[in-house]
């Protein structure tokens, strides 16, 4: 018989010790076999013990650096040891609040919509406001849009090579369903060329989607609208809509961190010494080719000029007389004109003025007395170096980017031109609080520098008359101005985004519908000049239109 005496210690644990009678040598294997099993068991203890041990002051020191601040505020002891000096310098720090990521909006998903934007970087941010409320209200998905490739500059970058397309997908969630691509199966079809595709009636009421483009995409599952410049009306829309527009424009169409950054850098090195203005000099070679206007050109570059129109097919106006399209302020204004309305102004001349703007037409012999007069000139390429800007060389829609970031943080704007960039800015500005920005009457200005250069007017008579003129024209709050049936000459909603913005007193002109054909806009356009510059939103100098 065995029996289990004597009791022990060992290790922490008790150990029974087996004697019997005659046990012999077996006896003793098992006696030995029992203490490496108990010895076994209290290493596998202690191990276990341990890597909870650890665990649990793991846990306690991530809460104490979670809780602690606010928890144990008066216990500066408590989980954390950081001496007086770093805790003030933290409480001076702001606090960055966290980023909330709107709920998903559940709707039965009436099919896929793809959009191929054409034109220029403005034209393009327009185009897709209208795009995303478009599919909003349809309630389909919408494919992240194609950028134009195929214009003037032949720009090869891709939506998220511009912006921030994750932040675009997210902060538009609780509105509409937006994908990088189609899926799979849909995607294959399309590659193989089954896909509807057609352009929108330009200036549309949402209701034509409803009823002429929904049934289509119900129809064929995914629809390709191929041109998307000014395809929503500017007014007539209910305040949802439109809001919805300036949300897309001033809160999802964010540019990449790295154009951010950029712009930044930009923006405090010309703060560091002072205010600053920017001038958007839309005098590039494009535009004077597209418009037809050669002021203070010499016989080579308007020939250069014309052999330009008339290589591009889609620009449609090929015999134009520069001189009557001057008169009537459809030109750009040039740098000299330029030089002459910013001294008008009372501009300083010790201001840093940044030009917004690709390659001037003509270099530096035409910028001689722009530069003459205001010395402190300076573009991108003078502030940053080749390193900087070395990624963006050949994408012109990302050099457009950071010219518009360091324009919203400008203290006056002030464009030549009234293109997509001009009108775009001015109504982000607005938003911003009305900003300062100048817009010219250029058809009251040429008149009074050919008044001026001929001797007709005295300096001050002239630089008086353009501060009068143009004392109403910063870009104080406003109605746009409303034509019924003629949306091509009414204001442009995104200059003047009036449901969007802060309740001011309005000051603007309101033109009744039978007013005659000679009064002005707020811009100082008559009609009919303004259908001139209505044709630019839809024929403009940007390049052909993108089709499958």
């Amino acid at each position: 018989m065995c029996s289990v005496e004597g009791i022990g210690k060992k290790g922490g644990m008790r150990i029974g010790v087996i004697k019997g009678g005659g046990g012999g040598a077996s006896g003793g294997e098992r006696v030995d076999k029992l203490k490496k099993s108990s010895r076994m068991k209290v290493w596998i203890i202690r191990a276990t013990t341990s890597v909870l041990l650890w665990t649990c002051i793991v846990q306690l020191t991530t809460l104490g650096e979670t809780w602690g601040p606010r928890v144990l505020k008066g216990c500066p002891s408590c989980f954390s040891h950081q001496d007086s000096s770093v805790s003030a310098i933290e409480d001076k720090l702001p606090s960055v609040p966290a980023r909330v990521i709107p709920p998903k909006r559940v709707y039965k998903n009436n099919g896929f919509l793809m959009v191929s934007c054409n034109g220029g970087l403005n034209q393009m941010r327009a185009a897709i406001c209208d795009m995303v409320t478009i599919a909003r209200y349809l309630n389909v998905t919408l494919i992240v849009p194609e950028l134009d490739k195929t214009s003037f500059w032949a720009d090869p970058s891709e939506f998220q090579d511009i912006f921030d397309v994750n932040h675009f997908i997210t902060s538009l969630r609780d509105e509409v369903r937006i994908l990088k691509e189609l899926p799979p199966r849909l995607k294959r079809r399309v590659e193989m060329g089954f896909v509807y595709s057609m352009p929108p009636i330009s200036w549309s009421d949402i209701s034509y989607y409803h009823n002429q483009i929904l049934p289509l995409i119900r129809k064929y599952k995914v629809v390709h609208l191929n041109r998307t410049d000014a395809r929503l009306a500017n007014n007539g829309q209910s305040l949802d809509v439109q809001k919805l527009r300036c949300r897309v424009n001033f809160n999802a169409l964010r540019f990449t961190p790295q154009i951010e950054e950029l712009g930044k850098r930009v923006i405090k090195l010309l703060r560091q010494n002072g205010p600053f203005i920017v001038l958007h000099l839309r005098y590039e070679m494009d535009m004077l080719a597209f418009s037809g206007c050669t002021q203070g050109c010499n016989n080579d570059e308007v020939e250069e000029l014309t052999r330009m129109r008339y290589a591009y097919p889609w620009w449609k106006e090929k015999i134009i007389n520069s001189d009557l399209k001057r008169k009537d302020g459809l030109c750009p204004l040039t740098p000299e004109e330029t030089a002459l309305i910013l001294r008008a102004l009372d501009i300083d001349k010790n201001y840093h003025i940044y030009i917004a703007a690709g390659e001037i037409y003509g270099g530096d012999r035409r910028m001689a007395s722009l530069a003459a007069a205001y010395p402190k000139l300076v573009r991108k390429e003078t502030l940053l170096g080749p390193s900087d800007l070395g990624f963006f060389q050949n994408h012109s829609s990302q050099m457009a980017a950071l010219d518009y970031l360091v324009s919203l943080e400008s203290d006056i704007f002030i464009p030549t031109y009234d293109g997509n960039m001009a009108k775009v800015v001015q109504g982000h500005r607005r938003y911003l609080g009305f900003k300062q920005t100048i817009l010219l009457d250029r058809r009251l200005l040429v008149d009074l520098i050919d008044q001026y250069n001929n001797g007709s007017l005295s300096w001050i008579q002239f630089s008086d008359t353009v501060k009068e003129t143009h004392e109403r024209r910063r870009g104080q709050p406003s109605k746009r101005l409303v034509i019924p049936d003629r949306p091509k000459e009414e204001d442009y909603f995104y200059a003047n985004p009036e449901e969007c913005l802060q309740q001011r007193d309005v000051v603007g002109i309101i033109i009744p519908e039978t007013q005659k054909v000679n009064d002005t806009n707020e811009e100082g356009f008559t009609l009919e000049e303004n259908r001139g510059q209505a044709v630019e939103l839809e024929e403009t100098p940007r390049g052909r239109i993108f089709s499958r």
